[in-house]
């Protein structure tokens, strides 16, 4: 399985906690709406599609802080019942990340994106994209038809990637993971305890 338009980003580390409040930027040409992060129709969305709380993570399969995390993100959000999960990939840590992210992105299509994530998620160690293929293929995943999904919908994988990109930089988010949780944004690990309190307030507000 080849991936076509496989782009290098910045390569940046995870970063410690920090908060920034989503709000609009007088005279930025990017600015940002609760819309643009919460809503955009190509990012896969897991727990309740009409949960009343959005939890939006910006991530890397080869982010080990993101792989800690995942299980504690997945845990509140099936406790809660009623969060919406916003998976938005930010390929950071090079070639192998983009691959990663475009081939998941292309299971997505073909109704295996779960299955893709977790298998991914799953594995501690940095991942080449023989790694990639290997993981998926044992998922009984066809990589024959991701690679298709891929090619068919290059467009709109390559052009969420670059929103992804784009939110994450005018965050000003040091790393992956990163949330955004209500209106306020935090980067770096988040516990279940501070997931469960982050939510709530979120909800209040």
């Amino acid at each position: 399985m080849t991936m076509i338009n496989r782009r290098r980003l910045l390569s940046v580390g995870a970063s410690s906690a920090i908060l920034a409040v989503l709000a609009p930027r007088a005279g930025s040409a990017q600015q940002l709406t609760l819309e643009d992060v919460f809503r955009d129709p190509d990012a896969p969305t897991l727990g309740n599609p009409n949960g009343d709380v959005t939890v939006v993570e910006f991530f890397d399969y080869q982010c080990p802080y993101c792989k800690k995390s995942h299980p504690d993100v997945k845990s509140v959000v099936a406790e809660d019942g009623n969060v919406r999960l916003v998976m938005k990939d930010w390929p950071v840590f090079g070639d192998a990340s983009v691959f990663a992210a475009q081939a998941v992105l292309g299971a997505n299509e073909i109704g295996g994106y779960e299955r893709a994530l977790e298998v991914l998620m799953a594995t501690p160690a940095s991942l080449s994209e023989d790694d990639v293929k290997r993981l998926l293929t044992s998922t009984g995943l066809d990589l024959s038809k991701i690679a298709a999904a891929v090619r068919q919908n290059d467009k709109k994988i390559s052009d969420l990637l670059t929103r992804n990109y784009n939110q994450a930089q005018a965050f000003n988010f040091a790393g992956t993971p990163s949330f955004v949780i209500g209106k306020t944004a935090y980067s770096g690990v988040l516990s279940q305890d501070q997931l469960r309190d982050l939510i709530k307030h979120a909800r209040s507000a």
